[in-house]
């Protein structure tokens, strides 16, 4: 599994990216919230989620984790596909989409193109318990301290901990101590919980 591809961005696209990587071009399809943040000729990073099927095997990238994790949610609805969940996500950003599940706001989610109002219905229903506004909005205003806090809460929960719990403590700590390494924080959150 790819967890990331860094590399120079070559081509954009509103759907799509290449990124050259050791001298190999991965085409990635990627939201309209990540191609806005995207440079031709930087190098960038992204999160990769891989659909493999009997007929082809599709990169999809996502600027960051959190987006990539609200990607995966919407494709364990049943209806949504890897691209209408990537239709979704160039819809709303990670917040908005958050608020609008959070508060079941149906008709906002029908607007999007491809979102009828059963599955709309299915996607609030399926997602709101796991979907926690302000939980995945990490306190420190930082790229390194959201990374430090993103991976602690990932280590926290394949240690068995609850997402929404991991993410409190967390938060929690970090805001006490924003100078916080990922080792000494997961030690520290692992006796909080």
């Amino acid at each position: 599994m790819i967890e990331y591809i860094k590399g120079k961005i070559t081509e954009t696209s509103p759907t799509n990216a290449v990124i050259e990587c050791y001298g190999i071009g991965y085409d990635v399809n990627i939201s309209l919230t990540t191609y806005s943040l995207l440079k031709e000729g930087e190098d960038a990073k992204l999160y990769i989620y891989e659909a493999i099927r009997e007929d082809a095997h599709l990169l999809y990238g996502f600027i960051n984790k959190r987006e990539r994790e609200l990607f995966v949610l919407l494709i364990s609805v049943s209806g949504v596909g890897p691209n209408t969940a990537r239709i979704i996500l160039s819809s709303f950003t990670p917040d908005e989409l958050e608020n609008v599940i959070a508060s079941g706001n149906v008709g906002l989610l029908k607007n999007v193109k491809g979102i009828g109002t059963k599955t709309a219905e299915r996607i609030i229903v399926d997602l709101k318990d796991k979907i926690k506004v302000g939980d995945s909005t990490f306190i420190i205003g930082t790229r390194e301290g959201n990374e430090v806090q993103e991976e602690t809460v990932a280590a926290l929960v394949m240690l068995g901990y609850a997402q929404a719990a991991a993410k409190k403590v967390v938060q929690k700590l970090a805001k006490e101590n924003p100078n916080y390494k990922v080792e000494e924080l997961i030690k520290i959150a692992l006796k909080a919980l």
